[in-house]
């Protein structure tokens, strides 16, 4: 029997995701990862799959479109929606997880596959023969961009990213803070409420505050993952409109809605770390300890890992790729994750399902069944591909992006409702046909 080897360059979310659905299907996987050899600005483990900016996968419901895109995936058998499923820790109706044993697991299902073997080394080629999958992310290094660059004739963008800080909970003054979820939807979270003098004073010392200094990262910042002193800069409501708005929270010490709240997730299992919501920033180490701590309650908070800004790289997909990720020009090469302008932990998961299907199927000379644009997983593909995007940026999923009803409803709850069942019957006929 011929055996099939496909070479996958990146260990993150969308690499072993692809890994994944081609060892599952028989193929035998090399798969690359440079850490913890060579490391990069934002990572600090060697694990697989490491969660960089945030421990939350975000909306866990169907009537949102991240929520619909997890489903379709569970039903297609993925590892990192299976992963993430099995070391949720509480974040009310988003499905968040102790970023630790989440990559572990992801880690050892990956090295335990009989049909995936790790290679633990910086790759600076692709190889000149046999089918590739290029998965090396965002953040790739110097060594594989130049070879990139190489077979995509320098079609690059980027922008900015960041990560929020990180604060020990035993640091924090409970006294002042409260647990709730919006509307009544549980206690997960940590909040720290604010009058108006309070939020006036972090508002202005937010804006004020020095910033790390990277060039030119003004003309990319992504909208999605932007940088609260950028936010606050927009005006002194701003962020009472976004991150730190207070509708839905009620203060038991005042019975009333505070003026503004900052919000905390648990990070892991143990509830011993939380993570600021919506505080990506790109101050420095000094100035997020000096300004986060007039947040009441975070007075004297022990930052485990401070909020950092890197530089996101991504090919222009729209010119380069089908919707099954695959080049147009040179089929035998694939790209996955981050790196094609999806942006957010599902989205590249769920990209690299797609090229680990449609490269096991066309190895295998199997049938291939087209992802259409009814379900979010090929409407994301289909925005990547379409090569009438003009200026391309990167791209959460999102119901805009999802084929029309082709009727009108009115009530937004009960559209989505109706565009998931939709999504959901197509993805079931899919998973039918590929025996899963």
């Amino acid at each position: 029997m011929k055996e099939y080897k496909v070479t996958i360059i990146g260990g993150g979310l969308a690499g072993c995701e692809a890994a994944w659905q081609l060892a599952n299907r028989g193929v035998k996987v090399d798969l690359y990862e440079m850490r913890p050899n060579v490391m990069t600005p934002a990572h600090n483990t060697a694990s697989l799959a490491e969660l960089v900016c945030s421990n939350s996968f975000r909306s866990n419901r169907i009537e949102n479109a991240v929520g619909l895109l997890k489903e379709e995936m569970r039903r297609l058998n993925s590892l990192i929606i299976k992963a993430a499923d099995e070391h949720t820790i509480p974040a009310g109706g988003a499905l968040a997880v102790d970023r630790q044993s989440f990559s572990d697991y992801v880690t050892a299902m990956v090295d335990n596959h009989r049909n995936i073997t790790i290679n633990r080394s910086e790759a600076t080629e692709i190889p000149e023969s046999g089918h590739v999958i290029i998965a090396t992310g965002p953040l790739s290094s110097q060594g594989i961009l130049q070879a990139i660059s190489g077979i995509i004739k320098g079609e690059y963008l980027y922008f900015y990213d960041a990560a929020a800080p990180i604060v020990a909970v035993d640091s924090i003054d409970t006294s002042k803070t409260f647990k709730a979820s919006r509307y009544g939807r549980g206690d997960d979270y940590l909040n720290c409420p604010m009058d108006k003098e309070s939020y006036s004073k972090f508002w202005e010392e937010l804006v004020n505050a020095e910033r790390a200094s990277i060039r030119d990262f003004e003309k990319g910042i992504f909208e999605g993952c932007m940088p609260i002193e950028v936010m606050a800069s927009r005006g002194i409501d701003t962020l009472r409109f976004g991150p730190l708005k207070p509708v839905g929270l009620i203060d038991p010490h005042s019975g009333k809605e505070p003026y503004a709240v900052v919000q905390l997730r648990q990070d892991n299992h143990s509830a011993s770390l939380y993570n600021m919501v919506g505080f990506q920033t790109n101050l420095k180490f000094g100035e997020q300890r000096r300004v986060f701590s007039l947040i009441p309650g975070l007075e004297n908070a022990e930052f485990v890992r401070y909020g950092v800004m890197h530089r996101n790289t991504y090919i222009n997909s729209p010119s380069l790729l089908n919707s099954f990720y695959q080049m147009r020009d040179n089929e035998r090469i694939y790209f996955a994750g981050q790196i094609t302008g999806v942006e957010g932990y599902v989205e590249s998961a769920a990209s690299g399902l797609v090229a680990g299907y449609h490269l096991a199927s066309t190895i295998l000379e199997k049938p291939v069944t087209d992802f259409p644009s009814i379900t979010a997983i090929g409407s994301l593909s289909k925005y990547i591909s379409n090569p009438s995007v003009a200026n391309f940026q990167p791209m959460n999923v999102n119901f805009g992006i999802i084929q029309p009803l082709g009727q009108k409803i009115r009530n937004k709850q009960e559209k989505n409702r109706l565009l998931a069942k939709r999504a959901l019957e197509a993805i079931d006929h899919i998973a039918n046909f590929q025996g899963i």
